[in-house]
Formats: C-alpha cells, structure tokens, sequence
C-alpha cells in the first residue's frame, strides 16, 4: 500500500518537532532535537503559559476537491497544522480566505468572544478573499465566586469549518477543513513526537481507502497522539500493542491513580482526546497496526501501522511493498 503521512504543526511553547517526514513549521522557537528519554535525560515538560501570540493561517483549496488550512499560502494541509500552546496562552490568528467559497476558523474546548465563533449564524466567517483575526483564550483551574471549581483549558482540543457546504460548515469538514489543537499544563511531559490522527467518516486523514497514513517512530521515543473524529458515523481507535490510561493525558499519575487502562476507545462525531505511550515498551519494534475497530470499517481501509524501528533502523514484521 502506498501511504501517507500528514502533520505539519505550529510550536508555540518549545514541545516536541513533528512526526518523522514531515515540516516543523516553528514561528516562535527552535524545537531541541529528538531524543528518547533516559536516565541522564530526564522527560521535557511543559511551561508556565501566560503568553500572547500570534500566527497566520490560510484557507486553500486542494487537488481532487479536497480543502486545507496551513500557516503558508500554498502549504495547506489535511489535517492542518497541529496547534500547541500552553494554559494561560492567548492565541490571535490572521485567518485570510484564499478560497472561492466563505469559509471559517471554529475552535473546541478553548475561551473566545462571539466574534470568534467562526459561524455564518453571527456573521463570524470570513468571505472569499478576506481575512479576519479569530482570538482563542485559555485559562488556569481555579475556583469560581460561588465556591465551585472551574477547570482549565488544557487538553487535547480541535478547529475546522464551520461555513463551506451547508450553515454548519458540512463541506469544508467532510473536505479537509480541520486541525488538532494542544492546550498543556505546566509540568505536562513534552513527546518526541506527535501524530494527529482524524477518522473522517470512512477514512482517515481523508486519505483514501486502504491508503491511511502510517507513522514512524523509534523503540522508546515518547509518542503522542491526537485523535479527532468527523463525519457521520462512530468508530472505536485502536493501537496494537501498547494502551493508555482514559484522563486528560493518557498517563497515570502514579500508582494510586484510579483511571482506567484502555486499548481502544470509542470516538463520536467531533470528538477528540490524546495519548502517550513509549514506542514499543515492553513489545519491541515492529509493524504495529492501529485501527477502526468496527470490522467493516477496518475492512473497508480504516488501519494504517505504527511502524516502530530498532535502534538500527529495521521494522520487524515490516513489508515496505505491501
């Protein structure tokens, strides 16, 4: 199968390059190189947020009627590019609108004023040819007035269209309209490498069938995931090998923490959660398959592999031909 491998992401507080194969776009910082952690290196970690920033993005149109934000005119991508910013952070976004259609910036999980909204209902969309300035705010934990306790922004979140197609933006989603977006805590361990993974109705990443994208990674480094659901349908995202704690990180907090240990999880329509897992820990390297566990969605192309390397380079189980 011949495969693709998409996640091109903004660094907006010093965390982890992009997946193998891939452009880091880094306005703000220089990412250190990757490196699984040891003992004499200890994990990286998150810092304090509190910071104002600002980016550009644009809304392209792309071969085979497909769409895609990037952060350069001509570079968009499906998914768009992974946005990472710490709790605290607010985020001003030039949004211009290279497109023959109106088209928006809708974000989940994150604080913004109707003006940001991104939908045609309150005339926060932008039209071909213009540009609009989209401000997302994050915030800390906190107690309210009334004694009760606020949680903070920081999570594994998501943006797309709202506008193309239809009055919720049907078409620019269902086209390639969509990103993930990181919001960490202070103290959140940084990864070696971050995969964004979208089941898009009956594909993934909008690739097409049996076409999925497959991820690299060598045995150790820290992997991060982020997993978002469009489209019409359920689906449950399943890695071979390895599994994770169901929170907010995907991490257990030490050994009294009571989250459940999972493999797979179920993911509705706009959904969306992460993970970290060490490549290969306690399986070794080799092909390891993630999926759709729905069969006739795996059936129909819904897998693709983590393909985790040796120290030398080899892929056990691993055809590059197939």
């Amino acid at each position: 199968m011949n495969r693709r491998s998409f996640n091109r992401r903004l660094l907006l507080g010093g965390t982890a390059v992009a997946a193998t194969g891939t452009t880091a776009l880094t306005s703000l910082s220089s990412p250190p190189s990757v490196h699984a952690a040891t003992a004499d290196t200890p994990p990286r970690t998150a810092p304090a947020g509190g910071q104002v920033r600002h980016l550009k993005m644009y809304a392209e149109k792309l071969a085979g009627g497909q769409m895609g934000y990037g952060f350069e005119k001509g570079k968009a991508s499906v998914p768009g590019p992974l946005i990472d910013i710490n709790e605290g952070d607010t985020l001003h976004i030039e949004f211009e609108n290279t497109m023959d259609v109106a088209a928006s910036l809708h974000v989940h999980g994150l604080d913004y004023d109707i003006a940001s909204d991104g939908t045609k209902m309150n005339r926060s969309h932008v039209e071909p040819g213009g540009t609009r300035t989209y401000t997302w705010r994050t915030h800390l934990p906190g107690k309210r007035k009334d004694g009760t306790w606020r949680e903070g922004s920081a999570g594994y979140w998501h943006y797309h269209d709202h506008v193309v197609g239809t009055e919720h933006g049907t078409g620019g989603i269902r086209n390639g309209l969509y990103g993930g977006v990181i919001v960490r805590r202070k103290g959140d361990l940084l990864p070696d490498k971050t995969f964004t993974i979208v089941f898009n109705d009956m594909s993934i990443n909008n690739s097409p069938a049996h076409q999925s994208p497959d991820f690299e990674a060598t045995v150790g480094e820290r992997l991060e995931v982020v997993m978002i659901t469009h489209g019409e349908y359920y689906h449950t995202f399943h890695i071979h090998g390895h599994r994770w704690a169901d929170n907010r990180t995907g991490l257990l907090t030490g050994p009294t923490d009571p989250s459940r240990i999972v493999d797979n999880k179920i993911t509705g329509p706009a959904d969306s959660f992460g993970l970290q897992i060490i490549a290969g820990e306690g399986v070794g390297a080799g092909a390891w398959m993630y999926h759709c566990h729905v069969q006739s969605h795996s059936d129909m192309g819904m897998a693709g592999l983590f393909l985790i390397a040796k120290p030398d380079g080899t892929i056990p189980g691993h055809d590059p031909h197939h």
